[in-house]
């Protein structure tokens, strides 16, 4: 919402400044952002003659500001605009500037003194007048007031830490808004550092080897008092831990809930603010030299490596499930490799990582994908059902971008893992905020969080998620000789605990595999031979329609989409152990002959696929059918079901062939009732907007079809007439079926003995 003295703030800088070189022009729409406070940063500078200017409120600014006025109230002797700029600042930080007309008047008084105070610093610089470090915090958008989401508790104690060292030469004002981020860990550090006595210029804000050895010789316990209790309960507070309170007195009640969080981090639980406890507090690493019983690693687990792995206290190790298409690094689980780890005493859990360096790569598809490829992997490794595969998040990710990346990416992979068959269950490898928000929206079962990455963002100011399984603090070497190997050190919470059996690989010999794409121009240019060959046009109808009948999608475009989604229709086929080219077939056929034309004047009319889907989703949101449904809804055989999707399906058929997939065994899903209409809706809602859901229903069809109708189930070795069969069953028991089925036939010739049979051979 726009604010008219923000408005005039912005109109001040561009009237007076946006003329002269490196000074930005501002959009004046009375909002408050970075830029405006960057471009009255630019001005302050313009003002105090630093040449060129910049966003950054630095070193030389503060101390060209100090030279030139310590102190500035209404005697200051700079000009004018130097005061209209704090005006406007004041405005943009929601302070009362009393206008921006030059004048330090009263109300900008009330406005300054206003703001040291939530800032925390009216008792160290008293008064109306503004000092050069308040000056760098009022020009940036840091809040000094307790904003959504954070805590009064946290302000308090940001408040307390402005107060008490706000005159060091390296501690600038931090927000007072009750969130713990960085710039608020980074002061916590400057804390300790001081109290342990550090000089200004040797303080630096780091967690290095001084710092280290003053806490080990600040250990806390009950009756202790003072300042340092201050900054341990302070630590505790910005952990989110329960109970606890900013206090100077180490109480027994403090004392039972560090006995909490130790035991929550696995610490040695003593109710003592040892160094262990500190470091774990301070740092999203902890105490890296602590020992862990759980590892993950790049590098094959030899028979040595095993050895020497047990010897030094491992017993869980993390090994990838996959290499990373495109490098040379060779991570992957190798022939046997498990069956070594077992034999020495190792468990094992997997991970599953591509590329996922950066936000880009994640989206709702790209989930998708990769549980069914990590889904597939882990039953080509063995690994047996419940396992928990952690699918890694290698970056250092945004709030923003975990919204609208990272758990869309995750409803992917759930997604993907339910229609791959549900075998294995989801776990995360991200920083503390990531594996916490993926956790909190129910799209993970355990966190394997990447705290060794102490700068990422997402581990700076985030507590443990509460669902931690395991903690990577430190990349060492264990062994020696042919037993060396590096591994990552990592904390077990004993929520994860691997697989030490694992179940015989389904033997690859004839599965079908991905399809090569330096083919595809081939491949789009042989179906498209062939359909024309049957009367199917690149676009529009087949010439067997009834005028005007319109088709929705093109030859070109249904090719591509079977390619785009090669990875589930491989891993369906694989996982089945039935024929890729069966199930292809007849989602793509369907796919082309979607069709969008209602055709009335017919002995049996012809509703398109896109008005009865309108009419089903209708039925089931407000009961209530719209007026265009009169012409053609009582051509409808139902209103509440109709066939749907890229497959064509109906609800209630889906339901069937789902819960006769889970008699099988080959589904781990709960059964739905294809009489109860929420069943119904549920199902045919997915089919009709979840496309890795309505494809992986295909082969299901099939298989329910092959049992009606007294059929082996379609397999490796099914022969051509049986699949003639299979195809005509997928859309009835009628002569046009059977023809249809025929045509098909060609379709299927095409994909499975070109392409898929010397794929299997060569590749």
């Amino acid at each position: 919402m726009a604010d008219e003295m923000v408005l005039q703030a912005q109109r001040f800088f561009n009237t007076t400044y946006s003329g002269y070189a490196g000074m930005p022009k501002l959009t004046e729409n009375g909002q408050t952002s970075w830029y405006v406070m960057y471009a009255l940063t630019r001005a302050l500078q313009f003002e105090l003659l630093i040449s060129p200017q910049s966003d950054n409120f630095g070193p030389g600014t503060l101390a060209a500001l100090t030279s030139k006025c310590p102190s500035i109230n209404e005697n200051t002797t700079l000009s004018g605009n130097f005061t209209r700029i704090i005006q406007s600042a004041l405005y943009c930080k929601g302070y009362d500037g009393g206008g921006i007309d030059g004048q330090y008047n009263d109300r900008v008084k009330a406005g300054v003194a206003k703001l040291k105070a939530n800032m925390g610093v009216d008792s160290i610089y008293p008064g109306t007048s503004l000092e050069p470090k308040v000056v760098k915090g009022l020009m940036n958008m840091d809040a000094y007031t307790t904003i959504s989401g954070g805590s009064d508790s946290v302000r308090s104690i940001q408040q307390w830490m402005n107060s008490r060292y706000i005159g060091r030469a390296d501690y600038f004002v931090i927000p007072c808004d009750g969130l713990y981020s960085r710039d608020v860990q980074k002061a916590q550090m400057y804390a300790i550092q001081y109290e342990l006595g550090m000089a200004d210029g040797t303080a630096n804000g780091v967690f290095g080897p001084a710092t280290k050895a003053g806490l080990k010789s600040h250990t806390l316990s009950v009756g202790s008092s003072g300042t340092w209790v201050q900054l341990f309960s302070a630590a505790l507070v910005f952990n989110r831990r329960a109970g606890v309170s900013f206090t100077s007195s180490y109480t027994s009640d403090l004392a039972a809930a560090v006995s909490s969080f130790q035991s929550f981090l696995a610490l040695s639980v003593n109710g003592t603010a040892d160094y262990p406890t500190w470091a774990s507090l301070l740092v999203s690493y902890g105490d890296d030299t602590r020992k862990g019983t759980a590892f993950d690693c790049a590098d094959e687990v030899t028979a040595a490596r095993a050895q020497s792995l047990y010897a030094d206290g491992y017993r869980l190790g993390g090994r990838y499930l996959t290499n990373v298409p495109g490098t040379t690094l060779d991570k992957k689980i190798k022939p046997g490799e498990l069956a070594t780890m077992a034999s020495a005493g190792l468990s094992c859990f997997p991970i599953y990582q591509t590329y996922g360096d950066s936000s880009s790569y994640f989206s709702r598809p790209q989930g998708t994908s990769d549980a069914i490829a990590a889904t597939q992997a882990a039953l080509e490794h063995g690994f047996k059902k419940g396992t928990r595969i952690y699918f890694a998040i290698d970056y250092d990710n945004t709030g923003e971008e975990i919204v609208n990346n990272l758990i869309p990416h995750f409803r992917g992979i759930n997604e993907g893992m339910a229609q791959a068959g549900g075998y294995y269950q989801v776990g995360i490898y991200a920083t503390r905020n990531a594996c916490s928000q993926v956790s909190a929206a129910g799209l993970s079962t355990a966190s394997f969080v990447s705290n060794m990455s102490a700068g990422y963002s997402g581990n700076l100011g985030f507590p443990m998620p509460a669902d931690w399984a395991i903690d990577q603090i430190k990349t060492i070497t264990v062994g020696s000789g042919t037993g060396a190997i590096e591994i990552d050190n990592d904390i077990n919470s004993g929520r994860e605990s691997g697989q030490k059996t694992f179940d015989t690989p389904p033997a690859s010999t004839d599965l079908d595999t991905a399809f090569d794409m330096s083919w595809s121009d081939q491949f789009l240019t042989d179906i498209q031979t062939y359909f024309e060959s049957i009367g199917i046009p690149e676009s529009g109808p087949p010439d067997s329609w009834p005028s005007p009948g319109m088709t929705k999608y093109t030859t070109s475009f249904c090719v591509e989409f079977m390619l785009n989604w090669d990875d589930l229709f491989t891993s369906l086929a694989r996982r089945l152990r039935m024929r890729k080219a069966l199930i292809q077939v007849s989602a793509i056929w369907e796919l082309r002959h979607h069709n969008i034309t209602n055709i009335a004047d017919l002995a049996v009319p012809k509703v398109n696929d896109d008005f009865s889907d309108a009419c089903v989703y209708d039925y089931y949101n407000d009961g209530v059918l719209p007026d265009w449904v009169t012409e053609f809804g009582n051509k409808l055989t139902s209103l509440d079901d109709c066939s749907t999707g890229v497959g064509q399906i109906f609800g209630r058929r889906a339901i069937a062939a789902r819960n006769h997939a889970i008699d099988l065994g080959l589904l781990d899903e709960a059964k739905r009732d294809a009489s109860n209409e929420s069943d119904i809706w549920a199902v045919w809602e997915k089919l009709h907007f979840n496309q890795s859901y309505n494809i992986s229903t295909v082969p299901y069809m099939h298989i329910l079809h092959a049992s009606e109708n007294g059929l082996a189930r379609p397999g490796l070795t099914t022969s051509e007439t049986d699949t003639e069969k299979l195809l005509q069953y997928y859309q009835g028991t009628t002569a046009e079926a059977a023809e249809q089925a025929r045509l098909r036939m060609g379709m299927y010739r095409i994909i499975e003995d070109k392409y898929q049979s010397v794929f299997r051979k060569y590749m």
